[in-house]
């Protein structure tokens, strides 16, 4: 399948949260949508929903999305139906609701040891699942803006500054340097490090 074959109508994220109330996997609203939960307010559109969860317990989530087809991107645009071999080649899990022919949420298979999150982009950064994840007034969560600007800043689209900039009043002086000591260590030279001091 073709991700084109499909249009996507995405959840929001408290349309996740509902769907996902009985998962006990820490799990989390990823990307553009967790800048905005963090932010309180849609600024922008967003083209999809994207969520986090540690990849062995990536099972819990599927169980919750019963009722959806599960694919994994495999490159070139090119969706396969989900099978144990394709995990170790995506970190991504697409659902599709057959019944409409739409995308509805994006699932984001991510290493974890010992009870802490691991970046793909570097492994030596971590973080215990509570302090990666925060939660809006009503619940919903999300991952904290700095590991989200950490994996925006490679590509730092103008949407990825956009978000930065809205974010950056809004970090303490502690947390400023937090994402500024990622970015250096993963992206060495990166433009956005002199913002960040």
């Amino acid at each position: 399948m073709h991700w084109a074959d499909a249009e996507w109508v995405p959840w929001r994220p408290r349309d996740a949260a509902q769907r996902l109330a009985g998962v006990e996997a820490p799990w989390y609203v990823a990307a553009g949508w967790a800048i905005d939960l963090f932010l309180g307010e849609e600024r922008r559109e967003h083209e999809d929903l994207e969520i986090g969860v540690p990849f062995d317990r990536f099972e819990e989530i599927a169980a919750a999305l019963a009722g959806l087809d599960l694919f994994v991107p495999i490159g070139g645009g090119t969706l396969e139906p989900l099978a144990d071999e394709l995990l170790d080649g995506s970190h991504q899990t697409w659902a599709l609701d057959v019944a409409a022919n739409e995308w509805r949420i994006d699932v984001f298979r991510e290493p974890s040891e010992n009870g802490q999150w691991v970046s793909r982009r570097d492994e030596r950064i971590r973080l215990p699942y509570d302090e990666l994840i925060e939660r809006t007034t009503d619940g919903i969560p999300y991952a904290r803006p700095e590991v989200v600007l950490l994996f925006k800043a490679k590509q730092a689209r103008p949407k990825d500054e956009a978000d930065l900039a809205a974010v950056l009043p809004h970090l303490t002086a502690e947390r400023r340097q937090l994402l500024a000591g990622w970015i250096a260590q993963v992206h060495p030279g990166h433009f956005w490090l002199p913002d960040l001091a």
